[in-house]
């Protein structure tokens, strides 16, 4: 257990000591916090849907937590170029609590992250529905960072080209997030892009942050967690899987 900590500790003290990497994180979330919130804030009131901030800060919240987390897993590579990995590797702990640790550590930055683009959309105009929902809303936020995380580790362990592996996971993420609905809603959509959705994880980690900080959902709150936890144990078995194969 305390090999794990250690490793954990490693991933939030190398995010705690690049500010850099902190405030770059956030650059994104709050260009679509701005522009789209209050580009469409005016169309999306228009049509008698409420507060477009209050809409799409969960969304903007799970798009940081998921660039955060599949990301983490660049690390790997870059630890296997620069030897560290192998020193790693050939201590005496196994491969499966390495892989623990590193998830874990990459897991609970991405969840920080979430939550300071939470903190910083208060100040944008967005009003929860309940402040005691931002207590579960935390755990669902660390529930999709460790489902991603596990992604990350996974395909890194398959690749060993860190611009590679940026290709991948844009042509991965990209999709999971525009079609997850967290920029629009779930109702009235054509049935191929529903059926489409509701194949997208990241559907159900959206819809119940909705359902906790806002009090509006698509799915209910039991089908997105059991969804969700479901999917994260089959990426946790399968980044587990794939980093025990790694090659060094």
């Amino acid at each position: 257990m305390k090999k794990i900590y250690i490793l954990w500790l490693r991933q939030i003290k190398r995010y705690s000591r690049s500010k850099s990497r902190i405030l770059g994180s956030l650059a994104q979330p709050l260009l679509f916090l701005l522009a789209l919130g209050y580009g469409f804030g005016s169309v999306y009131q228009q049509a008698g849907q409420g507060n477009y901030i209050n809409f799409l800060a969960p969304g903007v919240i799970g798009m940081s937590i998921i660039f955060t987390a599949v990301f983490s897993g660049i690390e790997i590579i870059w630890d296997r170029q620069f030897g560290f990995l192998k020193e790693t590797l050939v201590a005496p702990i196994s491969r499966l609590d390495i892989m623990i640790g590193r998830t874990l550590g990459g897991a609970t930055v991405a969840t920080i992250q979430g939550i300071i683009v939470l903190s910083l959309s208060l100040l944008f105009g967005f009003h929860p529905y309940s402040w005691l929902g931002i207590f579960p809303a935390i755990v669902i936020m660390f529930l999709i960072a460790l489902l991603f995380t596990s992604l990350g580790t996974m395909i890194a362990s398959l690749l060993e080209d860190m611009q590679g592996f940026q290709l991948i996971m844009n042509f991965l993420i990209m999709p999971l997030f525009f079609l997850s609905g967290a920029l629009f809603p779930l109702d009235g959509l054509p049935k191929t892009l529903s059926i489409v959705i509701r194949l997208d994880p990241l559907s159900y980690g959206i819809d119940a942050l909705r359902i906790l900080l806002i009090n509006a959902g698509h799915y209910s709150l039991r089908m997105d967690i059991i969804v969700l936890g479901a999917i994260t144990a089959v990426f946790l078995w399968l980044g587990s899987y794939f980093f025990k194969r790694i090659q060094i």
